[in-house]
């Protein structure tokens, strides 16, 4: 790590001009979450292994930003050449510097790697004392990641209409129609979601999100894919061709990004043979030539997912700077994708459930625990061979290898959160096979974990303990469950936006003086991302900048964490839908929930003292829906286990 530092430090000073600091953003190119192994240079520089965070490197400091999930692992996983900055309590990145760094400071950045968004912000805060961002025309970290991972060449594959919903043509068609109405002529396209989204294609780029490495360009009548062409196969080559996507190298998105500025970019399907064969685009062409032509002139780019380096090739008085057009459409779920995330689903619960099932077992058997249902205390003091013993990772090895049996598995949807006791405080904890802890009866055992389907993407928390839970961890667990149970049955008008509803599933916590430092839900993807925007329920600022919709997926994810002892998190996805309710006021309509997760609650660490009557028919009744809907997918163990766990509770 010493020898990394020492070796930016030197190239950030030989730099023209001069660079008094470098940031290191968590991101790639496509401003994404989750990135590929060679994208992974905040981790290499720090150390830090969290999905967010942002590093800085001046001459004699380096420091790293992250968010509240993160918090204890960063200080956990972070050297002593290092200093946690914590997001919401200590300044800003850029105030830091503004504070910190001397007037005319050089700050440098690659500018693939951040948002216009971000630039912006920090252009603006820089300003104030003549501080300058500067674009490093590479990457340095690059430049000193000498086992840095390669790319890897893995093929595009296409996304059947039979799952989608939705062809090319109807989603180019509507695209098209928004680009006019908001006197645009092209939409560049970064975000690695939308791009799979729009062309109905998926990949694997990415470790678990289907995803292809790609850029997107869409104009009046053309449109351009901008990926590595040895990952495009001869069927692949061909849809394309059909459906007027012409294909072009990934390394020259920023050349065309520069032709497209100057009306030079034109593709080989804008001809009259091609608007005659297809004529689903007919009427949009139209209505962008003639007279139209000089008012749609704009170019459309998201400026919260479009890198800087991008924006740096166009006229700023050119662009137009809002939400993507695509980040709504794909998030409103059309009813096959509807219908498709319940199914996989129902699969995704039955395999969850086989993992409890086994795992009551085996923790009684191996560990003489008292096992899902019993409150006694453990049975004697059994320890397994070293062969046999149950750790962090092997459970959840055997949590996936349930979820592979099912139909249309593809894979995980994120790394498992696989925490016993003092780990599942850890927000976002990541176990090891070499230092991750061995199951123990005595603790508290958290798995947030999920999958990918062809037909949807699953995300999914339960909290369990296997001997005798302490009234404090029981309190606790009620607690995060009346939060949990609030906002699911939460009714709200149209227009009410996810900050709004945030505070539903804390009040119960607040009550006690708890809280959790962690967003309570966000949207999830159709065989794409496991978190999804544009909307989530947060009390962070954006939770307020699109209000839910009718046929929106969102999580319902309240959790509890107490620093070196234990962690409480249930999560179920939700689909929003029409309430229908006896009133109408103001003619609004009104909107609610409806669970689509499926595995029982552990009644074990319930106080049903503190449950009203109103939340103890709730689990009934979603317990006898659990019942219900798995039942088809269990053998007579499972299902005997099943109708055991969710047996009636009375208050």
């Amino acid at each position: 790590m010493a020898d990394t530092l020492s070796a930016l430090r030197s190239l950030m000073a030989s730099h023209s001009p001069p660079l008094d600091c470098l940031v290191v953003p968590s991101e790639d190119y496509h401003q994404s979450e989750y990135v590929s192994a060679r994208d992974k240079r905040r981790q290499f520089v720090s150390g830090f292994t969290g999905s967010a965070g942002l590093a800085l490197i001046t001459r004699n400091e380096a420091r790293l930003w992250t968010d509240g999930r993160y918090f204890l692992q960063a200080t956990q996983q972070l050297s002593d050449q290092w200093q946690l900055m914590r997001m919401g309590e200590d300044p800003a990145v850029e105030i830091w510097i503004v504070d910190n760094l001397p007037d005319e400071a050089a700050i440098g950045v690659d500018p693939w790697c951040i948002s216009i968004d971000t630039a912006q912000r920090w252009q603006l805060a820089f300003s104030k004392k003549q501080q300058k961002l500067v674009q490093t025309s590479k990457n340095l970290v690059d430049e000193v990641w000498k086992d840095r991972p390669s790319a890897k060449v893995n093929p595009v594959i296409l996304q059947p209409v039979e799952f989608s919903g939705w062809d090319v043509s109807k989603k180019l068609k509507d695209l098209r129609e928004k680009l006019t109405r908001e006197k645009s002529r092209a939409l560049v396209v970064t975000a690695l979601d939308e791009v799979a989204w729009l062309f109905n294609i998926r990949g694997s780029d990415v470790s678990y999100c289907p995803l292809v490495h790609a850029f997107v360009v869409v104009t009046s009548g053309g449109a351009f894919l901008y990926v590595d062409q040895r990952k495009v196969s001869p069927e692949v080559h061909t849809y394309m061709r059909e459906n007027g996507i012409e294909l072009r190298d990934y390394d020259t998105v920023g050349l065309d990004v520069a032709l497209l500025g100057s009306n030079q970019l034109i593709s080989s399907f804008e001809s009259a043979n091609w608007t005659e064969l297809n004529s689903s685009y007919t009427g949009v062409t139209a209505n962008i030539t003639g007279e139209n032509q000089t008012e749609c002139n704009l170019i459309w780019a998201d400026p919260a997912s479009c890198c800087y380096a991008l924006y740096s090739k166009l006229n700023s008085n050119q662009l137009l700077l809002q939400q993507s057009p695509l980040a709504l459409p794909k998030a409103l779920k059309n009813p096959v994708e509807l219908d498709g995330l319940k199914k996989c689903h129902i699969r995704d619960g039955a395999a969850v459930v086989q993992f409890l099932v086994w795992l009551d077992k085996q923790m009684q058997d191996l560990y003489g625990a008292s096992g899902y249902f019993s409150e006694a205390k453990a049975m004697g003091s059994k320890r397994p061979s070293e062969s046999s013993k149950l750790t962090e990772v092997t459970v959840s090895d055997k949590l996936e290898s349930f979820r592979a049996s099912k139909e249309h598995f593809r894979g995980l949807s994120f790394p498992t959160i696989s925490s016993v006791g003092p780990n599942a405080a850890i927000i976002h904890y990541g176990p090891d096979p070499k230092t991750c802890s061995e199951l123990d009866p005595d603790n508290i055992y958290l798995f947030d974990s999920g999958a990918q389907y062809v037909d949807g993407t699953t995300d999914i928390t339960r909290t369990v303990h296997f001997g005798q839970p302490s009234a404090h961890e029981k309190a606790c667990y009620t607690m995060v469950l009346k939060g949990h149970i609030a906002l699911g049955n939460a009714r709200f008008p149209n227009g009410t936006n996810g900050h709004a509803l945030d505070i539903i599933a804390r009040v119960p916590l607040w009550k006690e003086g708890l809280d959790y430092r962690h967003g309570t839900g966000h949207g999830i993807g159709s065989y794409l991302n496991v978190h999804e925007g544009p909307h989530l329920i947060s009390f962070r600022p954006q939770a307020r900048n699109v209000p839910l919709q009718a046929s929106m997926t969102v999580t319902d994810e309240p959790g509890y964490y107490e620093d070196g002892s234990f962690g409480i998190r249930l999560e179920n996805v939700l689909i929003v839908k029409d309430a229908d309710t006896e009133y109408n006021f103001g003619g609004k309509g009104y909107l609610e929930f409806e669970h689509i997760t499926w595995a029982p609650y552990q009644r074990k660490l319930m106080d049903l003292n503190l449950l009203s009557l109103e939340e103890v028919r709730w689990v009934n009744t979603y317990h006898s829906q659990c019942r219900d809907i798995l039942a088809p997918y269990l053998d007579e163990t499972e299902m005997a286990w099943l109708k055991r766990a969710t047996e009636p509770i009375s208050a």
